[in-house]
């Protein structure tokens, strides 16, 4: 291909919050020519982390990886727009034609890496064509189990076109013009697998903590005297029968949660009538009711 690709990403307190991070960037690694990982610091010197900077540093040594050292302004505490400006610092440091996106506690599985390719080849046959919509698998309790439901974002955009002024939007969950416009994509057949909710519950715990700050600044109080977070099984939750990416081996062995969610009782929330009735239309006719979507599938 002659077109490059970067890769991007940014992390912030990986070591504390059990982030996969490493094991994320190798996961994208090989389909391109550069990787951007900016890190998150406590200080305006960038000299104070948990220090995920001097791990990644020690595992990551191809000149390829290109790292950042940012500082994360406690005064950005709202709608989770510290989390897009540090994305967008990454992008901004990518000279690829095309920008693979990948967060800390995400990873694409091997077999995928083809769907990507092929996609950013229909995207140099068709210039409409800005990004590319990736399907998500969200693992819930620990990396047996998943959840599916309306509830969650079953799909989103993960390479975008560079050079067009496409940006992180708001919280970072996806990408959009600067403006608020949607951008137009492609749904390819690769996936997403999200670990951000298969963590031990204590670890659970300080994420939901450290990131309830991001929404509702420092000072909230939301989680005083609140008993230690546990994991419930919901509606959507399923057991995973496929195969997880070979560079998440020994995160896995490391940081599986013995918790079996299928042995709980359901927990029967106000909205389950909803989500059933959805879920099946869904199931029927593969249309998804209310939908939240950051781009325009092509």
């Amino acid at each position: 291909m002659s077109k490059k690709i970067s890769g991007f990403t940014f992390i912030k307190n990986g070591i504390t919050l059990g982030y996969p991070i490493l094991e994320s960037v190798l996961s994208i690694e090989s389909i391109c020519f550069e990787v951007i990982i900016n890190v998150g610091f406590n200080d305006p010197e960038c000299t104070i982390d948990d220090g995920t900077y001097d791990y990644l540093r020690s595992h990551l040594t191809d000149p390829k990886y290109k790292f950042i050292k940012s500082w994360w302004d406690p005064s950005i505490q709202k709608q989770g727009l510290i989390l897009s400006q540090q994305t967008n610092i990454a992008l901004s440091a990518c000279s690829g034609d095309y920008c693979q996106y990948i967060q800390g506690d995400e990873c694409v599985h091997e077999n995928d890496l083809k769907f990507i390719l092929v996609g950013v080849e229909e995207m140099e046959h068709n210039k409409k064509v800005d990004g590319l919509i990736f399907n998500y698998m969200h693992f819930y309790g620990n990396v047996d189990t998943y959840k599916y439901t309306r509830s969650l974002y079953r799909r989103e955009v993960r390479l975008i076109r560079n050079q067009r002024g496409i940006v992180s939007w708001i919280d970072a969950q996806g990408f959009r013009f600067p403006d608020g416009s949607k951008m137009k994509a492609k749904l390819i057949k690769a996936r997403i697998f999200h670990y951000g909710w298969a963590r031990a519950s204590q670890v659970m715990k300080k994420k939901i903590q450290v990131f309830d700050t991001f929404y509702h600044g420092v000072d909230n109080k939301r989680h005083e005297g609140k008993k230690e977070f546990e994991y419930e099984r919901n509606w959507g939750v399923k057991k995973f029968k496929k195969t997880h990416p070979i560079v998440m081996k020994n995160w896995i062995a490391k940081n599986k949660n013995p918790i079996d969610l299928m042995s709980l009782p359901m927990t029967l929330d106000w909205n389950v009538p909803g989500l059933i009735f959805s879920d099946l239309l869904e199931s029927l006719t593969g249309y998804r009711l209310g939908e939240f979507k950051n781009y325009k599938k092509l």
